[in-house]
């Protein structure tokens, strides 16, 4: 069982949640299947069958209650009658990363302070709840966002900006401001990607009126957040961002391409699935330098696709290589 699972699991368990702690007990049992352990999967199966016709234990004391298949209904424009967010299924989130340790540690205090919030609470303190995640494309922004909501176990709801931005007088702000109303009352991790979009630079004389208000009402809407969940922003735009962003976050991160010790790992996990002969690291490393973790994954992912269609069962170093390469043509991201 991979760390996040575990570290998941026994959050539930220490918010007492039980229906939590099936969520992640049905979420370990499908990795298992994944992985072609049918026979435990079955009998981990069979186990929490018997467990959900056992008497009910007590009401959690938990504050933040557990969202997801009840999370259906999101604000619409008004004009289009378009969701304005969309909810991502946990099941679907992506959230093993592989990230320098001071970013990592960065990840690691957002997650144990919503986890102790109420300790904190006790104390007159509020746990980081508005986040900045920057940096180049492909280093894990998304994935940043996804991981947070795994590890708080809130559900991860997306703006949609096709949706949300409108060419109407009044129309874009009023949408957000309809997307925030409904994170007041619902716990979740709210998530805008290209945040840059919404907050970039009044200063600018190219930009026009209905923009420089759209970036008001969002400073606005940042300053009177106080939802129960999280906020995330992202952008690969950090220089044109409006200045007075930056202070309105409680955290901000910058996700940064992966070093060596990183492509490293992330090359292991990426080839995890399959046999690989790797020999010569040096050449690899060369090869991947500069690489984003997007495009490492997605190199390892090639060359063990690449090698199965050829009939064999064992990535080697050449396959590797190879894939990293054509990867590092220009234009090929």
């Amino acid at each position: 069982m991979n760390s996040a699972l575990l570290k998941r699991l026994f959050r539930s368990i220490s918010s007492g949640s039980d229906d939590d702690i099936r969520k992640v007990a049905r979420v370990i049992i499908d990795e298992e299947s994944k992985k072609g352990h049918t026979t435990l999967s079955k009998e981990l199966d069979t186990i929490l069958s018997s467990a959900s016709n056992a008497p009910a234990h007590a009401p959690s004391s938990r504050v933040v209650p557990m969202m997801g298949a009840g999370l259906t209904e999101f604000p619409k424009s008004k004009r289009s009658q378009t969701p304005l967010a969309m909810h991502i299924p946990f099941e679907k989130l992506k959230h093993h990363m592989v990230l320098a340790p001071d970013t990592e540690a960065r990840f690691q205090r957002i997650e144990k302070e919503f986890a102790a919030r109420e300790r904190l609470a006790k104390f007159g303190f509020q746990p980081r709840r508005k986040i900045l995640l920057y940096g180049p494309p492909g280093c894990g922004k998304t994935m940043g966002a996804e991981r947070l909501a795994w590890n708080t176990g809130l559900p991860l709801i997306k703006v949609r900006f096709d949706a949300v931005v409108s060419s109407y007088l009044g129309e874009t702000a009023a949408n957000l401001r309809s997307i925030f109303d409904s994170a007041q009352q619902t716990p979740c991790v709210l998530f805008v990607d290209e945040a840059d979009s919404l907050a970039r630079s009044r200063r600018s004389d190219q930009e026009l009126g209905e923009i420089k208000r759209v970036v008001n009402s969002f400073l606005q809407l940042l300053d009177e957040f106080d939802s129960p969940g999280l906020f995330v922003a992202a952008t690969n735009l950090d220089d044109q961002l409006d200045e007075a962003i930056w202070r309105r976050f409680d955290e901000i991160v910058q996700v940064l391409k992966p070093g060596k010790l990183e492509i490293r790992e992330l090359i292991l996990q990426s080839l995890s699935a399959i046999k690989s002969e790797l020999r010569d690291w040096d050449s690899l490393l060369q090869a991947s330098e500069g690489f984003s973790a997007a495009q490492v994954v997605r190199a390892c992912q090639d060359a063990a696709k690449n090698t199965i269609l050829q009939g064999g069962e064992v990535v080697s170093q050449q396959a590797l290589l190879d894939s990293m390469a054509d990867l590092a043509q220009p234009g090929r991201s």
